[in-house]
């Protein structure tokens, strides 16, 4: 699991976020969760990648918490547990791409 911190002053914006990722060849969806919604623990059998755009996100990795905001990066191995809230700021967007192992 590797997590980068965003650093710079401005937040990317979505399109901004969609062109680095598919720059990397990666395979991007946009996802847009409501405030306080979990999404139960679950494995993909690929290496998962997640920018957030707006909002916030809740990790839990192998019981580990964490909070993903504008900008930050997430990569995920595939086949790692982990759990997902959206925080009750707003809506959360995410784009999520996935790499094939």
């Amino acid at each position: 699991m590797r997590i980068i911190r965003w650093r710079a002053d401005r937040k990317p914006t979505q399109d901004e976020v969609l062109s680095m990722m598919q720059d990397e060849g990666l395979e991007c969806t946009l996802e847009t969760v409501d405030p306080n919604t979990e999404i139960k623990e679950h494995k993909h059998p690929f290496d998962e990648v997640r920018i957030v755009v707006k909002g916030a996100m809740r990790y839990n990795v192998a019981g580990n918490e964490f909070i993903l905001r504008e900008g930050d990066r997430l990569e995920l191995p595939s086949n790692t547990r982990h759990w997902t809230r959206a925080e009750a700021l707003g809506e959360c967007v995410s784009i999520y791409a996935f790499r094939v192992n």
